[in-house]
């Protein structure tokens, strides 16, 4: 029953184009440890088809090579592992490795890419939220901040630096003060900046419309026509159009850019350009 189900997922309907873009796998909250017992939700954002389709099946859920069997666009897991998600006619979601921990103490970073120029944020965690007191952040072994009791370590403006192997430590009162207790060690990865303009995000009026970037406008008979909003990761948000999809949610838009789009300058300013 399973290998039917994965064998329509990947039949595209008709008009629909054979390959679209692989689905944006999110998690919320953003942190890929957490404590055993909790509950986090996984997102799958893609091409999802209308439920008057003959195939209602429109989304597959991987742990590791374990095929789940909910078919919904969010689920609810505490398995440690990697999970991964499939929506009809695309590739396979990059994964998310979810750890759950025993420990009193756990060091919680994003799951999501850090960007050099973005904020890297992590926190330190007492078992079920206990107070952490006396807390220091390392990074390779070498005290980077201290607090008073428990409080997020957040750097502005990552950089390559900033890569490394992150630890925590502090005490609890449980009911009196502990001996100082640590983390396990966690990699975080800052990518280089010349990959953060990838585009994240596109808002279009119609499937015509061309594609507006600032202030210039780029498509097929630009002038005289509305155009949406193109927005580029950690830019602009439109004050009056807040609503926005995921690109891989918007395969209606008649614009797909693929994995190597990205912006760059042009000789009269932006434009849109594929590498």
């Amino acid at each position: 029953m399973w290998s039917l189900a994965a064998f329509l997922l990947l039949v595209p309907s008709i008009g629909q184009a054979a390959t679209l873009e692989k689905p944006i796998l999110s998690l919320h909250p953003p942190w890929t440890t957490i404590f055993k017992g909790e509950r986090v939700t996984l997102r799958c954002d893609g091409y999802h088809p209308l439920l008057l389709e003959l195939r209602p099946i429109s989304t597959l859920w991987y742990l590791g090579h374990l095929l789940l069997p909910s078919h919904k666009k969010s689920i609810e897991v505490q398995t440690p592992g990697i999970y991964r998600c499939q929506t009809r006619g695309a590739p396979v979601s990059d994964p998310i490795h979810l750890s759950v921990s025993n420990d009193w103490l756990i060091l919680q970073v994003p799951y999501a890419v850090v960007f050099e120029g973005e904020p890297l944020v992590m926190r330190c965690r007492g078992w079920y939220d206990k107070v952490v007191y006396k807390l220091h952040y390392y990074q390779d072994d070498q005290p980077v901040r201290y607090f008073h009791s428990s409080a997020n370590y957040t750097v502005p403006q990552a950089r390559a630096s900033d890569s490394g192997r992150y630890q925590c430590s502090g005490t609890m009162r449980i009911p009196v003060e502990s001996a100082p207790m640590f983390s396990a060690k966690v990699a975080v990865t800052v990518q280089e900046a010349r990959h953060a303009t990838a585009v994240r995000l596109l808002q279009v009026q119609s499937p015509s419309a061309p594609l507006r970037l600032g202030h210039g406008v780029h498509g097929p008979r630009a002038r005289g026509r509305g155009a949406g909003n193109l927005l580029v990761r950690g830019s602009y948000r439109h004050p009056k159009r807040p609503e926005t999809q995921p690109l891989a949610a918007a395969p209606w838009a008649g614009f797909s850019p693929g994995l190597g789009v990205h912006h760059r300058p042009g000789p009269k300013g932006r434009g849109l350009g594929a590498g």
